[in-house]
């Protein structure tokens, strides 16, 4: 993974974010479908200065997780993007129970 570096109004800072090339290489899919997912606000890079998209390794493993739902489904990336959508709100909610659990 690549390190860009962001510059602010102070010195140039870390971050492990990834420029839209990458993010094609790490996930596989074609520009267009990642500007579908851009579009349909799943994934909502950085904007730098230049206006060039950074995405986090979040972004990374949610558009690999819709992209196998879709093929493996054979579904359209909208419906996908739900089926993603409803199991991170399951895992947070899991979270959210053994947090109560404990606290018992």
């Amino acid at each position: 993974m690549n390190i860009k570096m962001i510059v602010t109004d102070t010195a140039p800072v870390k971050s492990e974010l990834l420029a839209f090339s990458e993010l094609m290489e790490l996930t596989g899919l074609h520009p267009s479908v990642l500007g579908e997912l851009i579009e349909m606000g799943w994934i909502s890079p950085v904007r730098t200065m230049s206006q060039a998209m950074l995405f986090s390794a979040r972004d990374v493993y949610r558009t690999r997780k819709l992209a196998r739902i879709a093929r493996d489904l054979e579904i359209t990336l909208s419906g996908a993007s739900i089926i993603v959508d409803l199991l991170e709100r399951v895992e947070y909610l899991e979270h959210k129970v053994r947090e109560l659990h404990r606290l018992l």
